[in-house]
């Protein structure tokens, strides 16, 4: 190997899922916040609660 794949193997370290962290921290700030995701998980937890505090059905 040559001293530059040296260098980015060593800067580039798989994460538990086996993707580069470095690199998703990258990508992270390319997606828009909040994420779809994230706002229909919260939606979905605000629907239940209100559910709950009405004594509907969940």
């Amino acid at each position: 190997m040559t001293a530059h794949e040296w260098r980015i193997l060593g800067v580039h370290l798989r994460g538990l899922d086996g993707i580069c962290t470095g690199c998703r921290a990258w990508w992270g700030r390319l997606t828009p916040y909040p994420c779809w995701q994230v706002e229909w998980a919260t939606s979905r937890q605000a629907r239940r609660l209100t559910a709950t505090v009405l004594g509907g059905p969940r």
